[in-house]
This record gives structure tokens, sequence and C-alpha cells, in this order.
């Protein structure tokens, strides 16, 4: 009788044990799943973050563009007595490729009563070093086709363009010049 007494309490331990790991491993789940929303969490807290840090640089970015604009069109404004004025804005060059580059522009022409209009061509000074040695290349040179420098404007106009340098050269700097007929009327160096 014992042993049945035994057998009984041990049966029942069995059972109260099954029960606590039943409850424990019931309780280790929610514990899992709770810890998984929490790494879940913290992983679109920082991918929030990282997409804010990301629209913050843009729109600082897009700021400096905007002040850079206003800063040009404060001085497209035309002050009284003064004569016509031919002027280069924004000028810049950019690698594209090794060897080759690009340039934008903005001519801006203040016009008079006597010119209402500019005629004139456009020259690029690129400044090269070779081997240690200095040197220029004139845009346009002779291979290429003097009418794609010529230009006529009335206020304002966008010109953009390639150029490549000599093979082992290395861009010093370039100039733009503003020329009507052969007198230089403006000229400006690239921001690089």
């Amino acid at each position: 009788m014992a042993q049945r007494n035994e057998t009984g309490t041990l049966g029942q331990e069995v059972e109260v044990l099954r029960q606590q790991l039943l409850a424990q491993q019931e309780e280790l789940n929610i514990l899992r799943s709770g810890a998984g929303v929490g790494r879940n969490a913290v992983s679109i807290e920082r991918a929030t973050q990282q997409q804010l840090l990301g629209r913050i640089q843009g729109l600082e970015a897009q700021n400096a563009a905007l002040k850079e604009d206003i800063l040009l069109y404060e001085r497209l404004i035309p002050v009284a007595g003064e004569g016509a004025a031919i002027r280069i804005e924004n000028f810049r060059v950019a690698q594209e490729v090794p060897g080759r580059f690009r340039y934008r522009l903005l001519l801006a022409f203040q016009p008079d009563s006597q010119n209402p209009d500019f005629r004139g061509r456009l020259q690029l000074v690129v400044n090269i070093d070779i081997s240690g040695k200095r040197g220029q290349l004139l845009l346009p040179d002779k291979r290429e086709s003097l009418a794609e420098y010529q230009f006529e404007l009335k206020h304002f106009l966008r010109r953009e363009g390639v150029f490549e340098l000599p093979v082992g050269a290395v861009l010093l700097g370039v100039e733009a010049r503003v020329l009507q007929g052969d007198t230089l009327r403006f000229k400006r160096l690239a921001q690089l």
C-alpha cells in the first residue's frame, strides 16, 4: 500500500510538474514574442531615423541651392543708371569620367535702351598640367565649330558642354570668357 501511495504521489507530482512546465513554456513563448516585437520596434525606429536623417540632409542641400538662387536673382536686379552688362553666373565644372569634364554656366545680360540684346561668343581657357609642365587648351579649338560657342541673348542663356583632356593631363582650372568680336566683356573662373 505504501507503494501505491508513493506511485500516486509521484503521479501527482509529475502532473504538477507537467502543468508547471506547460505554464513556463507558455510564459517563455510570450516573453519571446514580446522580445521579438521589441527588436522589431528598435529596427523600425532605426530605419525611421535613417530616413529622417536622409530627408534632413536633402532639405539642407535644397535650402543651400535656394539660397544660392536667391543670391543669383539679387545680383541680376538691374541697378538704375547702369548701362548694358553681360555676366557669367554659376560656372561649374565636374568630372564625368577620368579625362572628361562637363561644364555648366548661366549667361545673364542686363539690357539698356541702346542695347536690347547681346551677340557674342563663349571661350573656355582650360589650364592643365602634363608631366609637371603647365599648358592651356582654348575651346573652341580649330577642330570644333565656332558656331557652337556663339550666342545671342536678351536676358538669360544656360550653356553646357563637355571637353576632354589629353591623356595624362591634370585639370588645374577653367576660365570662361565672353567675347564680343575680339573684345573681352567678362570672365569667370569655374568652381571645380
